[in-house]
């Protein structure tokens, strides 16, 4: 599918889960909204109670991720933190909580209604220390080296170029920075005509990588220290209905689902600047 096809299918889709959460509904990662929180075995049940009292109600229920990347991810206090493809702003306004005021949390999506829907958020939690930019997640819209760390949630998959949001992810954060995103990976082969269908590449599934290649592409990048850690594998039973509201048979694609699709905690970490062993390398 072509780059430009793919990313026009997500911004209709995702401002369609945005309006849908300002006219009473909620965001859904797969073809239909249900009640509730979590609306599929990838979304449900990713935030505690007590994060989940943090926050406005319109930012849960805007909530498209398949993790908690807050969770899992080292953030201290004063630190610069980027969200990439910030959605309702959820994780942003978690992370702004956790790097305090002398810090800054920035969430970048290509949606104008949720950036509409995330700004409203922002306001409603009274959060002076965040931002949010319009743009793509494959041209950062900030600075070389100017980001502590990376976050996202299950964003990075819905790329038809992930090599160049990794690159531009490296190229944005400091030196000895870290990149600690959730994510959809897989394991195995996955039939190709899985993989094409837009429903599911909307819903979270269709452009995930191979846990494998996801580690080539980081490395190629130029992280290091590169781990996947699976924090929630799908079973085809938890996917049952998910996947049959997606117009999917789910008998036939059994063999291809079951098990081999999870979420993950995906950590990496730029190289930090080389030790200055002489003039040369001090200018």
């Amino acid at each position: 599918m072509e780059t430009t096809n793919v990313r026009q299918v997500v911004k209709e889709k995702y401002g369609e889960a945005a309006r849908r959460v300002k006219s009473g509904g909620n965001g859904c990662c797969g073809a239909t909204a249900a009640s509730g929180l979590g609306c599929d075995p990838i979304t449900s049940n990713l935030y505690d109670a007590a994060q989940m009292r943090q926050l406005p109600e319109e930012a849960m229920l805007a909530s498209l991720g398949c993790g908690n990347p807050t969770a899992l991810a080292q953030l201290n206090p004063g630190e610069v933190v980027l969200d990439l493809g910030s959605g309702g702003g959820i994780d942003v306004l978690l992370s702004a909580k956790r790097v305090g005021s002398t810090g800054k949390a920035y969430g970048l999506d290509i949606t104008d209604e949720m950036l509409a829907l995330a700004n409203e958020n922002k306001r409603k939690a009274g959060a002076e220390n965040v931002e949010f930019l319009k743009g793509e997640i494959e041209h950062i819209p900030l600075p070389d080296n100017s980001v502590d760390v990376i976050i996202s949630n299950c964003v990075i998959n819905l790329s038809a170029d992930k090599r160049r949001v990794l690159r531009e992810a490296f190229r944005v954060l400091k030196p000895g920075g870290r990149f600690a995103v959730s994510d959809v990976v897989t394991r195995g082969a996955i039939n190709d005509d899985i993989r094409k269908s837009v429903l599911l590449w909307v819903g979270c599934v269709a452009g995930a990588l191979d846990e494998g290649e996801y580690r080539e592409k980081l490395a190629t990048a130029g992280f290091e220290q590169i781990s996947i850690e699976p924090t929630r594998v799908y079973r085809l039973e938890d996917a049952r209905e998910f996947l049959s509201s997606a117009g999917v048979d789910v008998e036939a694609i059994a063999p291809q689902v079951d098990g081999k699709f999870m979420s993950a905690f995906v950590r990496a970490a730029k190289p930090a600047s080389p030790v200055c062993c002489g003039p040369a390398c001090c200018q």
